[in-house]
């Protein structure tokens, strides 16, 4: 008797969703977007501007926010997992007066020593968060004004400013252009990689799409939210250090706002505020983009300060959260 039942492979591709065309637009929109829309505006810029193209403006670009830009790395992980961590700012800061201290007593405590408290600050978060379970928003607003509060007292209330020695090693770390770009380059090429190419990438994206799911699944849930808190915290850690040794001393005001910023970078990048979907690269078109804007306002704008870069940068977040909504809800649709 010949049976008539359908193989297990054929059954599964009968029934597996198919991806529609819109589905496929909505994703590819969602991946891209930052992508073009950074095309546009240097082209624009390029064609309406005789300085913007120059190297001078390029170099300064790149070179003054490049260690900024590794905050948006950090906060890259932490949206994929349905996150947030509003304490990369005050650790930049953090980080810069640490490094600049350390200095004082060798170019490898300066490294080792923002590393290490930023590594255990963000492991402390994830734990509250991923086994304590308490909401990322809470336990990092007061991780943002406990970082705060210690700088404070690691500086007398600011009054102490702690300098990089002249012919210190750990200070040409941030000197010139290429040195800088580098460094965040390759750092963002291992992002991608870890994030694209390893079981622990994997996980992040499932426990962004179900956390309860990916639980069931026996995935390391626990685990991979406490060290994409400690990974943010390090990294932000070490970009306030190598700002530091830019500056040639730990500056005590600055990063006020950074973690905005940065959270603006990744999500405008294409990273769902939800979690589950999102890409470094995307990450690394934000933060230049976000960088291209803030340099034409400088040029065009410079009468009106920061508040009007501060209204350009929730104007575009606001915008693109909008997008994300309803791309989604075309996804849903199809």
């Amino acid at each position: 008797m010949t049976s008539t039942a359908a193989p297990p492979a054929t059954a599964a591709a009968a029934t597996a969703p198919r991806t529609t065309s819109g589905e496929r637009i909505a994703a590819r929109v969602q991946k891209l977007g930052a992508l073009a829309v950074l095309a546009l505006v240097v082209a624009v810029a390029s064609a309406t501007s005789s300085t913007f193209p120059t190297w001078s403006n390029i170099s300064g670009i790149l070179g003054n926010n490049a260690f900024v830009w590794l905050l948006a790395l950090g906060m890259t992980f932490v949206i994929m997992t349905g996150g947030i961590d509003l304490s990369v700012g005050s650790m930049y800061a953090l980080g810069g007066v640490l490094g600049a201290y350390g200095s004082r007593h060798g170019s490898a405590l300066a490294i080792v020593l923002p590393l290490a408290v930023g590594a255990a600050w963000g492991s402390l978060q994830g734990l509250l968060i991923a086994r304590g379970r308490m909401a990322p928003f809470i336990v990092t607003l007061a991780g943002l004004l406990g970082l705060r509060g210690l700088m404070q007292a690691v500086t007398d209330e600011g009054s102490t400013t702690y300098l990089v020695p002249q012919h210190s090693a750990f200070r040409s770390l941030g000197e010139g252009v290429w040195t800088p770009v580098l460094i965040v380059a390759g750092l963002f090429l291992l992002g991608a990689l870890l994030l694209t190419r390893t079981r622990f990438g994997a996980t992040l994206t499932a426990i962004g799409g179900n956390e309860n799911a990916a639980g069931l699944l026996g995935l390391p849930v626990v685990r991979a939210k406490t060290l994409v808190y400690a990974l943010s915290g390090t990294l932000a850690a070490a970009a306030g250090a190598l700002g530091g040794a830019r500056l040639g001393s730990g500056v005590t005001t600055i990063g006020v706002g950074y973690e905005l910023t940065a959270i603006a970078a990744v999500v405008i990048g294409g990273t769902l505020l939800t979690g589950g979907s999102g890409s470094v690269g995307g990450t690394a078109c934000g933060v230049l983009l976000l960088a291209v804007i803030h340099n034409l306002i400088d040029h065009y704008f410079s009468q009106y300060g920061s508040a009007f870069t501060d209204a350009v940068n929730g104007g575009f977040l606001a915008v693109v959260v909008l997008l994300q909504t309803l791309l989604s809800r075309t996804q849903q649709l199809e």
